[in-house]
């Protein structure tokens, strides 16, 4: 098919248009639209033996996931640039209140490159306050558990080993997400 010459012309405005016209709408998710954490999250059987990765805490100190054995934990990879993280994180949050009488740790690896101020920024100017800001910028802990993107969370067992993990956001707030959470994490 021949498109005529003005047409031709117009057609990179007008896919730049559509671009920013994009942009334009708003990119923040609310917890009601995203999927339950049932519809994806996936038994990892058998369990898995917990990768040992570094990542950094917020006053540069490196840890490693060992640190944690003998709690349940919920590992968290994401970023600040990426919508479905930016729209899970206020439930993953919720999630976090609600696990820690429990002693299960929640640890959101961001995996941006600006570092902690960065994240400390996104966590303000969303109104976290209840997630510990902890880096993973060179992917090391993504990369050790075979990521296929993010946000991706992993689900560990008290034992320290490998229970369930989700690729893709998920509603972690909803009152049967601790329930679950509670039931994979312990021995």
């Amino acid at each position: 098919m021949m498109i005529p010459r003005r047409l031709a012309l117009m057609l990179p405005w007008a896919t730049a248009a559509g671009t920013l016209a994009l942009g334009g709408l708003p990119r923040k998710l609310h917890a009601e639209r995203l999927p339950a954490l049932t519809e994806g999250l996936s038994p990892v059987s058998p369990p898995q033996d917990l990768p040992d990765g570094v990542f950094v805490a917020q006053d540069g100190s490196s840890h490693r996931l060992s640190e944690f054995k003998g709690r349940g934990m919920v590992v968290n990879m994401w970023a600040t640039w990426c919508a479905p993280c930016v729209a899970e994180m206020p439930s993953l949050e919720v999630l976090a209140k609600a696990l820690a009488p429990h002693d299960i740790a929640v640890l959101p690896l961001s995996s941006d490159r600006g570092g902690a101020d960065v994240v400390s920024a996104w966590y303000k100017a969303h109104g976290i306050s209840g997630l510990p800001v902890l880096l993973d910028p060179k992917g090391a802990m993504a990369r050790a558990f075979n990521t296929n993107g993010i946000p991706t969370t992993v689900i560990i067992n008290a034992a320290g080993r490998v229970v369930a993990r989700l690729e893709g956001a998920a509603d972690w707030g909803a009152p049967e997400a601790e329930i679950l959470i509670r039931k994979l994490t312990a021995v």
